[in-house]
């Protein structure tokens, strides 16, 4: 709940909550976390791919980066590794219950999914959320029980990639190294994205 102090008027509330969810929506939520981005180099990823204009925030790395095999769940229990999807460039969307920004990145995650499902692209949520119990419930209520997502019960992500905003978006190549991310909302339905994202594929998908 947002309090204004008594002397604030109504149209100014108004601004002020309006603005302050316009920049929850375009910068993402904050979340508790202390990783960063892993230090150790692989090799170096050459010269950029060009980025369309719905593209410029995200960050293709100079080198790539080597990062620990730890496992995560799915909503059946069963436990899944980054590293299992070899030659395919893996697409991690972090997300959480409590992140409004996040639910809208839902659909456009699944019809990237869906577009990409004969590609070497594999999409791949990971829910932060502390009560990995609630996530399935959360997705039913919403009408989204089909869609995939993975949980974090045993905190692993901070060994692979900063999780202290959501929604964040990290590439990983054919080999699990990180090679790129984008941290806050982005329209991944722009007409723009999936190009760009066949490009990442053909640079990166057999490293």
């Amino acid at each position: 709940m947002i309090n204004f102090p008594k002397t604030t008027s109504m149209a100014s509330a108004k601004l002020t909550l309006s603005f302050a969810l316009t920049a929850s929506l375009f910068l993402g939520c904050i979340a508790p976390a202390q990783a960063s981005i892993p230090t150790i180099k692989v090799y170096s990823t050459g010269e950029a791919i060009e980025k369309p204009m719905i593209m410029s925030r995200f960050i293709e790395m100079s080198s790539a980066r080597s990062v620990p095999d730890v496992s995560f769940t799915d909503t059946n229990g069963d436990e899944i590794s980054l590293k299992q999807f070899h030659g395919k460039v893996v697409m991690v969307n972090l997300w959480a219950t409590w992140c409004a920004p996040c639910v809208k990145e839902i659909p456009q995650m699944e019809q990237i999914r869906q577009t990409n499902l004969n590609n070497n692209l594999v999409v791949i949520p990971i829910s932060i959320d502390e009560e990995p119990d609630l996530v399935k419930p959360f997705l039913a209520k919403h009408g989204l029980a089909e869609y995939q997502t993975w949980l974090d019960p045993k905190k692993q992500i901070d060994q692979v990639m900063p999780a202290d905003v959501v929604p964040a978006t990290y590439f990983f190549d054919g080999s699990g190294n990180l090679i790129g991310f984008l941290r806050g909302y982005l329209d991944w339905g722009d007409k723009d994205v999936q190009p760009y994202l066949e490009k990442l594929m053909a640079k990166y998908a057999h490293k």
